[in-house]
């Protein structure tokens, strides 16, 4: 039997996916029941877990690199390039104007701040905040790669670990693009090596895509041994009108959304899945990048330039969870439980933050860093943030699905009002692996 026959044999990827989550619940509820003798089963999941988001994120510097600079070669033959670029802004600030206002109308309705079990003597301002200037700096990349150290210290060891910043990324990537697209034949050579480098890097890609199932059952798996549930009780009411809000914007918003604009709902998110799942479970839009420009690109039908441009850019700044909901519902609940009154114009801010403050922490790690930039704008204690760390990774969870749904939402929206869409590969609903198939 040939690979590629044996390869075609194995059930559709979503199912593999699916499966894998299903033995991730069942192997991390075994974990949990054996206590301190599973331990070996519990370490076993969160290595093979953060093993698997590793080597995505590994991926991540050069592939957007490499694409966005093929992105910004095939745009050029592209008359509506510039409309592209304004209506892909647009689609994300008028998403995540809808969801901060769910997010607002929730946090009023359900009074999370009045019905919080949690001591104010657990407060605690976290360590890491956002702040308007970090756009700014954001947008100046440190090095071609976005690459970052940084050091800490523990128990007097000093470790140091890299980092990279998505949008420093992009930014680099539009300005070489640019620069090779704009002199001409002497810049057609790194062009052609960066097309072949793109090419190496997304061979690669489809090999660790292939890891999926196995990835999302340990990175599950980790999650039920780790967090549990049984922190949700004192902040329930919180984490209900969190959730609550993300059902709305997945299961309501973006279904109208999609219908409104000619587009099947069902299809789109049985398309988009595999990325949504592996969002959830492993609460990182930039590890789930790489799958994500893989569903958007090849089951959705959205153009491979476009793709390249769309998809890294709403993975930094397009995040309708942790941007909108979750930080009009925090900053509601910190002033309630404070005792502070909000007024009209606290409202419009906790708007304006949501739908502008996600490029000011573009790069910077978690949802309390939006939720600290929202809490110093309206003036309220970042004590406050404090208070929610503790359900913070069940949360994330939840949002980060929403935020990798909508990064594939408004890619497909713009390339259908723009006629640009590949119909029939959306109406087919291509698996999101068959670019792994063997030629």
């Amino acid at each position: 039997m040939s690979a590629t026959s044996s390869t075609r044999r194995l059930p559709p990827f979503g199912l593999q996916v699916l499966a894998g989550m299903l033995i991730g619940l069942a192997l991390g509820f075994a974990a949990r029941a054996v206590g301190d003798s599973g331990s070996a089963l519990a370490e076993t999941l969160h290595v093979v877990g953060q093993i698997f988001v590793q080597l995505l994120k590994a991926l991540v510097p050069p592939l957007v690199f490499t694409a966005i600079v093929s992105s910004i070669a095939a745009l050029r033959d592209l008359e509506n390039a510039a409309k592209l670029v304004w209506q892909t802004l647009l689609w994300f600030a008028l998403t995540a104007l809808i969801a901060v206002s769910i997010g607002i109308v929730l946090g009023l309705v359900i009074q999370p701040g009045l019905h919080a079990g949690v001591d104010a003597a657990a407060a605690v301002a976290p360590g890491t905040r956002g702040t308007w200037l970090d756009f700014l700096k954001g947008l100046v990349p440190v090095n071609v790669f976005g690459l970052t150290a940084a050091t800490t210290v523990e128990n007097n060891s000093a470790t140091t670990a890299l980092s990279f910043n998505v949008l420093q990324i992009i930014v680099a990537a539009i300005a070489i693009g640019a620069a090779a697209v704009r002199i001409g034949a002497a810049g057609e050579a790194f062009l052609t090596f960066n097309a072949s480098a793109l090419a190496v890097f997304r061979r690669l890609l489809h090999w660790v895509i292939r890891l999926t199932p196995i990835g999302t059952a340990a990175l599950i798996g980790d999650a039920v041994v780790r967090y549990g549930w049984s922190a949700l009780s004192a902040l329930g009411a919180f984490a209900g009108a969190v959730y609550i809000g993300l059902a709305l914007v997945l299961l309501v918003v973006y279904p109208t959304l999609l219908a409104a604009n000619g587009l099947s709902p069902l299809r789109f998110f049985a398309s988009a899945w595999p990325a949504i799942q592996l969002g959830f479970v492993s609460r990182s839009s930039v590890g789930t990048l790489p799958v994500t420009e893989d569903v958007t690109e090849h089951a959705l039908g959205v153009p491979p330039a476009y793709t390249a441009f769309a998809v890294p850019l709403g993975a930094t700044t397009k995040m309708d969870g942790c941007a909108a909901i979750y930080p009009a519902v925090s900053a509601i609940f910190v002033a309630q439980f404070y005792g502070v009154p909000l007024h009209v114009t606290d409202y419009a801010l906790i708007v304006f933050v949501s739908v502008f403050g996600s490029a000011a922490t573009a790069g910077l790690t978690g949802a309390t860093v939006m939720l600290t930039l929202t809490l110093s704008t309206l003036g309220l204690p970042l004590e406050g943030a404090g208070l929610l760390l503790a359900i913070d990774p069940i949360l994330d969870m939840g949002r980060t699905a929403i935020n990798v749904a909508g990064q594939a939402l408004v890619p497909t929206i713009v390339a259908k009002r723009a006629g640009i869409l590949d119909l029939d590969r959306f109406a087919r609903g291509a698996p999101a692996n068959a670019a792994l198939q063997p030629a």
